[in-house]
C-alpha cells in the first residue's frame, strides 16, 4: 500500500511538472507571437472603384452628371449619363454610356420627398437605373385611401415616379443557409465574420434583439451564440458572437443544400442586372437578378433603407441567409413579398455596409488547393466581365456544421492566441504540485509522531 502511494505521488508530480512546461510554452507563444487572424478580407465601401461595375466612373463624374450603372445581358457595364462630355469619359473608360434625362441627384430628391411623406406600412421604393425612374410599390395591405394619397405625392414629384401594386405583403422573412433558432424565432446564418479576436455570424437584424441566445437544434442543446449588436429598423443586420469564440472549420463556406457549399472568397456591392444567388433553409438555393439598389421598405416593424432589390424569391425561414455570386458575398436576406411558387420581390442588406458599421471583416475560404484565398479578389473581374447568364454561385466545397468541431479542442488549446488556457494549465499544475508536497509532508509528520510515540511512550 505504501509503495502504491509513493507511485501515485511520483506520477502526480511528473504530470504537474509536465503541465507547468506545457502551460509556459502556451503563454510564451501567445505573448511572443502575433495573434493569428482567420483568413479574412476587409469590406469594400460603395464609393471604391472596385466595389461594383461603374462605381468608379459614377464617383468620378459625380451625381449631377450620372444616374447609376448596371450590367447588361452581355456582361458589359452601362453608365447612365446626362451630357455628352460624360458619355465620352465613359466610352474612354471602356464602358457603355446611356443618355438619360434625370441625374442621380434628381432621383434621390424624389426619394427624399417620399420619405418625408406620412409613412405607409406595406410600401417600398427603389431607384430603377435602367428606366431612369423611381418605382414605388404597394402590397395588398395598403388601403385604397393610403395608396391614393401616396400617388398624389408621386404626381407632385414628376412623371418619373412609377406607381405599381404588388401581390402578397412586404414582411421580414423571419425564420437560412443553416437554421438557427431562439426564443425570438427562426433565422439563418448568413456569413462568418471576425474582429481579429472573436468570430461572429452576420445575419439579419430583425431576427432578434441584443441578448438573444441562438441554438443549432430545436431542443436548445447545441448553443451557437448570443446576439451582441446590430441595427433594425433603419438597417437590417446583427452579429451573433459564437459561444466558443471561434467559427470552426469551414467558416468561409455557405451551405446550398444536400451537404454542398460554396466557397466565399471576397465581398463587394452588386450591380443592377447582375445574376445573384441566395441560400436559405426554407427554400434552398435560388437565383435571380438585382433589379435596383438603395431601396427603402416600410415593414410593419419599421422602415429600412439602403437595401438591394432583386427578383430572387424567398420565404419565411430564409431571413439572414446569404446572397452571393461567383463566391463574392453581397447581402443577407431582409424581407420581401411573394414566395417561390408565384415569385416576388426580395430585399437584402448589403454586406459591405454591415461590415463597415460593425467594424468586422468577412472570413473567407481557402482556395481549392487548400491555400489561403486571395487577400482581395477583384470584384470587377467577377462582377462585371461575367455575363448574367454565365454567372455561377462560386466554387464548391463540403459543408461543416455551424458549431466548431469538438475534435479541434486540442488544437485550440495549443493555439498561440490563447493565453488564458495556458495560465489555467499552469495554475492547475501548481495546485497539483503543492498538494502532493503537502500530502508528503503530512505523511512524514504522522510517521514521525508514530515513531516518537513508540520510542518514548
Amino acid at each position: 500500500m505504501r509503495h502504491a502511494r509513493r507511485v501515485v505521488r511520483r506520477v502526480t508530480r511528473l504530470a504537474a511538472v509536465g503541465g507547468l512546461l506545457l502551460g509556459a510554452t502556451m503563454v510564451t507563444h501567445a505573448v511572443a507571437g502575433e495573434p493569428r487572424v482567420p483568413d479574412a478580407v476587409p469590406y469594400a465601401t460603395a464609393g471604391e472603384a472596385g466595389a461594383r461595375p461603374g462605381a468608379g466612373l459614377v464617383a468620378r463624374l459625380g451625381t449631377s452628371r450620372t444616374a447609376g450603372s448596371w450590367t447588361d445581358a452581355e456582361g458589359r457595364t452601362v453608365v447612365a449619363v446626362t451630357d455628352e462630355a460624360a458619355a465620352e469619359d465613359v466610352r474612354a473608360a471602356g464602358a457603355e454610356p446611356r443618355r438619360v434625362e434625370r441625374s442621380m441627384d434628381d432621383l434621390r430628391s424624389a426619394t427624399a420627398t417620399l420619405r418625408a411623406a406620412p409613412r405607409v406600412p406595406g410600401t417600398a421604393w427603389a431607384l430603377d437605373y435602367r428606366s431612369n425612374e423611381v418605382v414605388v410599390r404597394g402590397d395588398s395591405t395598403v388601403s385604397a385611401e393610403d395608396w391614393s394619397e401616396l400617388t398624389e405625392v408621386a404626381d407632385g414629384i414628376g412623371g418619373f415616379v412609377r406607381m405599381e401594386r404588388t401581390g402578397g405583403t412586404f414582411t421580414t422573412r423571419l425564420n437560412g443557409a443553416r437554421p438557427i433558432l431562439s426564443t425570438a424565432g427562426r433565422c439563418s446564418a448568413g456569413f462568418n465574420v471576425t474582429d481579429g479576436e472573436r468570430d461572429f455570424v452576420l445575419t439579419a437584424g430583425h431576427c432578434g434583439p441584443e441578448g438573444s441566445v441562438w441554438f443549432a437544434d430545436d431542443r436548445g442543446r447545441q448553443e451557437v451564440g448570443t446576439t451582441v449588436g446590430g441595427s433594425f429598423p433603419g438597417d437590417d443586420y446583427s452579429l451573433i458572437a459564437y459561444a466558443g469564440g471561434r467559427a470552426g472549420e469551414g467558416a468561409g463556406v455557405v451551405a446550398i443544400g444536400d451537404g454542398r457549399g460554396v466557397r466565399i472568397t471576397g465581398v463587394a456591392d452588386p450591380a443592377v442586372g447582375q445574376r445573384v444567388f441566395r441560400s436559405g433553409s426554407t427554400s434552398g438555393l435560388r437565383d435571380g437578378e438585382v433589379t435596383a439598389l438603395d431601396a427603402t421598405v416600410n415593414y410593419p416593424e419599421g422602415t429600412v433603407s439602403g437595401l438591394i432589390e432583386s427578383d430572387v424569391c424567398a420565404e419565411p425561414g430564409d431571413s439572414g441567409g446569404p446572397m452571393f455570386s461567383e463566391g463574392i458575398a453581397l447581402g443577407v436576406t431582409s424581407g420581401g413579398s411573394g414566395d417561390c411558387r408565384s415569385g416576388g420581390t426580395t430585399y437584402f442588406q448589403p454586406v459591405t455596409k454591415a461590415l463597415a458599421r460593425l467594424g468586422v471583416r468577412l472570413i473567407v475560404a481557402p482556395g481549392a488547393d487548400g491555400g489561403a484565398a486571395a487577400p482581395s479578389p477583384a470584384p470587377s473581374r467577377t462582377q462585371g466581365a461575367v455575363a448574367p447568364d454565365a454567372a455561377s454561385p462560386g466554387s464548391s466545397a463540403p459543408v461543416r456544421g455551424i458549431l466548431p468541431d469538438p475534435s479541434t479542442l486540442l488544437s485550440r488549446l495549443a493555439d498561440p492566441r490563447n493565453v488564458g488556457p495556458g495560465l489555467l494549465v499552469i495554475g492547475g499544475s501548481l495546485v497539483a504540485l503543492v498538494a502532493t508536497r503537502w500530502i508528503r509532508a503530512e505523511q512524514d509528520r504522522k510517521a514521525y509522531r508514530r515513531h516518537y510515540s513508540a520510542t518514548w511512550g
